[in-house]
């Protein structure tokens, strides 16, 4: 581990150089490249350097410790020595932590899609609950959403919603979300009181450049229909409608939200290119099966990440096996205390699998 850290250091030296170099500062995407990457190195190595000034600062003191005469002064040495030796050990892990592969895709925008699974009208209406959820979720991080494409209930539910959420890092934040989401509670249009469970299913998609993906005229169909769903003066009058087919993995991406048939299109690449890439990233056919799976399901009650028990305000994530109990606050887009405890169950996890 130290000699890759010593690598790491000397990369982020040299680029220091480099940034300082005129040729380079002349050439703005040479110096953006060389900006990035050693913005990426600076909190390992400042982190590799406090560790090195605590080994340093260790030895030091157990050596002047060894010499000194006066015993008050040899008793402050020794301490110094024992409180940096206690905190190497944090140190070290702190930086294999750091050392822990990137997600290419963490700093992406994101395509995110809620989708009513088993329990009818009652899984619509969560469904909407968990759009406002998430919307909520992204203005506290001042993350730009743009609404792809809506396909709403009478009674106020979403049988399908997409949504392209924009800014640095939108995906980081929202990736844990992706699974079956579950809910108990009494429905209102419930007459005698009863618990009704239902499920939602939501995808979290890293959102891919069009000089990512290949799309080949060849590969995809387009159809053109007029929009439908509930209200809306244009729906049905227009055929501004756009569903694309692609061939070769057989997704299938509809958008009818706007009135314009070229926006439509827009939209349903920029959803396409994002579920291709997403398809194409696995490592293989059966964990991009798996990955899918997990990710939306099919929406039936046994499969579940989350349950939100209304008559408990409990809200618990199976993967981690933690409940809170702040369900009101939670809808309203508070899910940063979950969000974070299943990104730190996840480096656990991933440096407990670095050390086997």
């Amino acid at each position: 581990m130290l000699k890759k850290l010593d690598d790491i250091k000397k990369r982020y030296e040299f680029l220091s150089e480099k940034l300082a170099d005129n040729d380079v500062i002349a050439d703005m995407g040479t110096w953006q490249k060389y900006s990035k990457e050693q913005s990426d190195l600076t909190e390992t190595v400042e982190k590799y350097t406090e560790y090195l000034e605590c080994e340093r600062q260790m030895n030091d003191a157990f050596e002047l410790a060894e010499i000194e005469t006066d015993g008050e002064m040899k008793k402050m040495l020794l301490d110094e020595g024992y409180a940096c030796k206690e905190r190497l050990p944090e140190l070290v892990n702190e930086l294999k932590i750091l050392l822990l592969p990137k997600d290419k895709n963490d700093e992406r925008s994101c395509i995110l899609e809620v989708r009513a699974g088993t329990g009818g009208e009652e899984a619509a209406l969560f469904a909407a609950e968990l759009c406002r959820m998430y919307l909520n979720y992204c203005a506290n991080h001042r993350l730009k959403v743009e609404e792809m494409d809506v396909n709403a209930t009478e009674l106020g539910g979403m049988k399908e919603a997409i949504y392209n959420v924009k800014g640095t890092g939108a995906y980081k934040l929202l990736k844990y979300e992706s699974g079956v989401h579950r809910v108990q509670r009494v429905p209102a249009t419930e007459t005698q009181g009863r618990i009704h469970t239902s499920a939602a299913t939501v995808a979290v998609l890293p959102e891919a450049e069009e000089v990512e993906v290949e799309i080949n005229d060849k590969d995809i169909r387009i159809d053109i229909f007029h929009s439908g769903g509930a209200g809306g003066q244009n729906v049905n009058k227009v055929a501004s409608a756009v569903r694309i087919t692609h061939f070769p993995t057989g997704i299938v991406v509809t958008c009818q939200d706007e009135r314009s048939q070229l926006k439509n299109k827009e939209r349903a690449f920029k959803v396409l290119r994002s579920r291709v890439y997403d398809f194409y990233n696995g490592q293989n056919a059966k964990a991009r099966e798996d990955s899918r799976r997990s990710m939306v399901g099919s929406g039936d009650r046994s499969e579940r990440i989350r349950t939100y028990n209304f008559p408990q305000s409990r809200v618990t994530d199976h993967r981690i096996g933690l409940s809170q109990y702040n369900l009101d606050a939670f809808m309203t887009g508070d899910i940063d205390s979950m969000v974070e405890a299943l990104a730190i169950a996840d480096r656990e996890a991933m440096l407990a699998s670095s050390e086997e």
